[in-house]
């Protein structure tokens, strides 16, 4: 799990959601998984939990990943610290985080992907960016 710089964003993978307590010590306070054959694991009751069937191969519907960026986006303006993670935390997360970011802060897709793939490891898949610079209309 790392933290996005100077920012309530965090990402990570299945296996972070399995240590509740290093979620809860980090000030997380929503998850956002992006799940497309993960099983689901058990939180506690105080984190807000949003789950997306994302997939990476770029066949995902519109409206899904619309909603999935949108739902972070919200959450990143109310300052509410989130963690968004899929598998690996690599590619699903990290498109899904970017999108975000850049409806939160209105920057470019393309900004917000870098300061993302900045704070550390990532392996974007192009279909998937395609999907989500599609949902964002740019």
């Amino acid at each position: 799990m790392r933290q996005v710089a100077a920012r309530a964003l965090w990402l990570g993978n299945a296996g972070d959601l399995r240590d509740a307590r290093a979620v809860l010590a980090a000030g997380i306070e929503a998850v956002v998984e992006l799940a497309d054959s993960e099983p689901s694991v058990t939180l506690p009751r105080e984190l807000v939990r949003c789950r997306f069937p994302v997939s990476d191969g770029g066949d995902n519907a519109a409206w899904l990943l619309k909603l999935a960026v949108e739902s972070v986006a919200a959450l990143l303006r109310a300052g509410i610290p989130t963690l968004v993670c899929c598998s690996a935390g690599m590619s699903r997360s990290v498109c899904v985080a970017a999108g975000a970011l850049s409806l939160a802060e209105g920057r470019l897709l393309e900004e917000t992907l870098l300061a993302i793939v900045g704070a550390g490891p990532a392996d974007v898949s192009p279909g998937l960016l395609a999907q989500i610079r599609e949902a964002l209309g740019s």
